[in-house]
């Protein structure tokens, strides 16, 4: 395997740009993921992995899933740890990156008239915030998640790696807008979550089979065309004298009281 000591080096450039640069992930159709858990669910969940960067000290740590990351790229090399930093998107790195394609989750909606309890995302920007709420949405069993194209990128390397893989598992689409995504499956039952002391409880209904929820932006919530083009406002009730959750937290009560 060849070592890569240079950080002229083309391919070490271009994972740095895929690090830093959401419009060359788009550009290029590559993301990477780091970690050797991470990296090796990639394998395990059947994503076409480009490029595989080690350290020697990952090697020798890790030495099957590391051959069988190797095997199964591309395209392997070994770097020396300054190389790695460069490349890396963590304080502690492991020593083992992957660049891996991006992934068709289009067709996996294409059931969605069939039935199934759907998570919609409206603008969320922190990318800790939407990794936690893909795992999360993978954890309890969401059929799907939709995101409006202003949300952050899920490609991002804060979101794969805070997904825990589920960003590999779980059917994903953008869609332009969701008001817009709602009129194109009316099938759904739709549910707003917002503050608002006149929208419905969520521990007081019932989800439809066949239905999605809407979160917004961390900090505005959603828009009122997307509240509007709900067929209903749900709110977590809360006792204490905060006004509103963290969009990870809201998510994952609403993700519970959906799917139990």
């Amino acid at each position: 395997m060849l070592t890569l000591t240079s950080r002229d080096n083309t391919n070490i450039k271009n994972t740095v740009k895929l690090k830093n640069s959401s419009k060359f992930r788009r550009k290029t159709g590559l993301f990477i993921a780091e970690g050797v858990r991470v990296c090796y669910d990639a394998l395990l969940s059947g994503a076409q992995i480009d490029t595989v960067f080690v350290t020697q000290d990952a090697l020798e740590k890790y030495p099957e899933k590391t051959a069988q990351l190797c095997e199964k790229s591309a395209n392997s090399f070994t770097v020396t740890d300054d190389i790695f930093s460069l490349i890396s998107d963590t304080q502690s790195p492991q020593g083992v990156l992957c660049v891996i394609k991006t992934l068709d989750k289009v067709t996996e909606f294409d059931t969605i008239k069939n039935g199934g309890k759907f998570l919609a995302l409206e603008n969320i920007q922190d990318p800790n915030n939407l990794g936690t709420v893909l795992r999360s949405a993978e954890a309890f069993g969401v059929s799907g998640v939709i995101m409006s194209a202003d949300c952050c990128d899920i490609y991002n390397p804060k979101v794969v790696r805070g997904s825990m893989g589920a960003v590999f598992r779980l059917p994903f689409i953008i869609a332009e807008s969701i008001p817009e995504f709602l009129s194109e499956n009316p099938v759904l039952t739709s549910y707003a979550a917002v503050v608002d002391s006149d929208a419905e409880k969520i521990t007081e209904i019932s989800f439809d089979d066949c239905s999605v929820t809407v979160i917004g932006n961390e900090g505005n919530g959603l828009t009122k065309e997307t509240v509007s083009a709900c067929d209903h406002k749900i709110t977590i009730p809360m006792c204490g004298k905060a006004e509103s959750l963290n969009a990870s937290t809201a998510a994952s009560i609403i993700i519970w009281e959906m799917i139990k």
